[in-house]
Order: structure tokens, then C-alpha cells, then sequence
């Protein structure tokens, strides 16, 4: 699919509280690229089988999240924030970014957003066993996924120049192909 593209397609996944919606949104602002965050459109959309009380989340409905994304991520110029990358198909992203978090930084995020014990326990193990990160490397190419320390504002602003220069770097070798 990246070859009928004109602008390619950014994943940016990771542990809940690693930053993901604060990297898409400020790297939607800077490059114009659509922010598709997917957590926000399985519940506007209901894209779900329901709501589970124990681990106070949606229950996605895989293929419909897939179908309700394709047209979409197939035109590109698409920031995805997702906090689990393997139901996408590997045909959708250019560049896969893993936020990682220091587990201190995280536990204090996720404290900040009221998670329940389970719940910040739960991801602190996540992050700790670099769960999203291995789950990355197993559905996209080596070549594509890349991780990236998310602990400061300066690591944020550092990582958002990276993936306009990234896109830069993208679109001038798609021109040279071409």
C-alpha cells in the first residue's frame, strides 16, 4: 500500500501513559498530518463488543476498527495512537514508534489519570517486559520500528522533530523514485 501513497502513515504506540496522545497530537500540528486516535474512535463509533467492568476498558471489535480505518489510512498522511499495534496490517505504517517510559514517570502518570491499582500494576509489568515493543518487532518489519524514550517535555519536543525530519526524509526518497 505505501507505494500508491503520497505521504506515508506513522504508528505511535506504547504502554498507557507512555505519551502517545501528546506525540500525535503535537506531531498532527506540525506536519498536518490526520491524528487518528483509535481508542477515541472505537468509542464514538461504538467499534466495540462492550464495555468490560474488570479492566475498566472497551472490548474492541477488531475487524470492524480495520474496516472503519482503511480508506483512511490508505489515502496516508496519517498519525495512529494506539496503545497495541498487531491487529493493524503490517501494509498500513511507514514508521512504527514505541514510546517507553521510565517506570517511576509511568507510575506517576498513571496514578494522575486515577487508574486503579490493577490497572497501573498491570502496565508497569507491560512496560517493564517491553510487551508493546516485542509486539512490534513481531508484526512489522525491523526496518520500521523504532523506540523512543518518552520521560520529559524535551523528549517529546526531541521526538516530534525527529518524525518531521523523518517524513522529510521519507517524501525525498519517494521523490527520487519516483
Amino acid at each position: 500500500m505505501s507505494s500508491q501513497r503520497n505521504l506515508p502513515n506513522i504508528l505511535i504506540t506504547g504502554t498507557p501513559g507512555t505519551g502517545k496522545t501528546t506525540l500525535s497530537e503535537l506531531t498532527s500540528q506540525q506536519t498536518g498530518f490526520i491524528y487518528i486516535n483509535v481508542g477515541q474512535l472505537v468509542k464514538e463509533r461504538s467499534l466495540h463488543q462492550g464495555y468490560d467492568q474488570e479492566f475498566e476498558s472497551y472490548t474492541l471489535d477488531d475487524d470492524r476498527v480495520i474496516d472503519e480505518m482503511e480508506e483512511l489510512v490508505s489515502i496516508g498522511g496519517n498519525i495512529v495512537d494506539f496503545h497495541s499495534c498487531e491487529l493493524f496490517p503490517e501494509r498500513w505504517f511507514d514508521l512504527v514508534l514505541v514510546l517507553r517510559t521510565d517506570n517511576t514517570v509511568l507510575y506517576d502518570r498513571l496514578v494522575a489519570r486515577g487508574y486503579n491499582q490493577r490497572k497501573i500494576t498491570e502496565n508497569i509489568d507491560c512496560e517493564i517486559f517491553q510487551v508493546i515493543l516485542e509486539e512490534a518487532k513481531d508484526s512489522y518489519a525491523s526496518e520500521i520500528v523504532v523506540e523512543l524514550q518518552s520521560n520529559t517535555v524535551d523528549d517529546m519536543e526531541s521526538n516530534a522533530s525527529r518524525i518531521q525530519e523523518w517524513i522529510e526524509a521519507w517524501k525525498t526518497k519517494r521523490a527520487q523514485a519516483g
